[in-house]
């Protein structure tokens, strides 16, 4: 088995665990810009103790390049577990981060997401460097 057969997609409009990429559809070569990451912006997603998303990663895949270059990785650890119980604890923590970066080249930018029970999710967006 391959780590791709596990992986899932989706519409991010109909579909809570799909990672959203929100960032520019062309940047300037070198020029810092923003990338957020969420997921459930159109359908919210849980976020409990009991069902959650663990983390959001970016990637970028340059045009023409065989590989994938890790860009980071936002975790969210605050899911309401107390010692009272499920869903008692004082932090909840929702799947949204921003990741700046600069681009030499044009590509793709690729987000993974993990949910607890739902397993690992993908999305991707072409971006031009000019």
């Amino acid at each position: 088995m391959k780590i791709g057969e596990l992986v899932q997609s989706g519409d991010w409009k109909g579909e809570k665990h799909v990672p959203v990429i929100e960032a520019p559809e062309r940047v300037s070569s070198g020029e810092l810009f923003d990338v957020v990451l969420s997921v459930g912006k159109e359908i919210p997603h849980p976020n409990t103790t009991e069902h959650h998303i663990c983390w959001i990663k970016l990637y970028f895949k340059p045009e023409g390049d065989k590989f994938v270059y890790e860009v980071g990785e936002v975790r969210f650890d605050g899911h309401g577990a107390s010692v009272k119980g499920a869903n008692e604890g004082p932090v909840f923590t929702e799947p949204y981060g921003v990741v700046r970066l600069k681009l030499a080249s044009s590509g793709t930018l690729v987000a993974t997401s993990s949910c607890n029970i739902h397993g690992l999710w993908e999305s991707s967006q072409a971006i031009a460097v000019e």
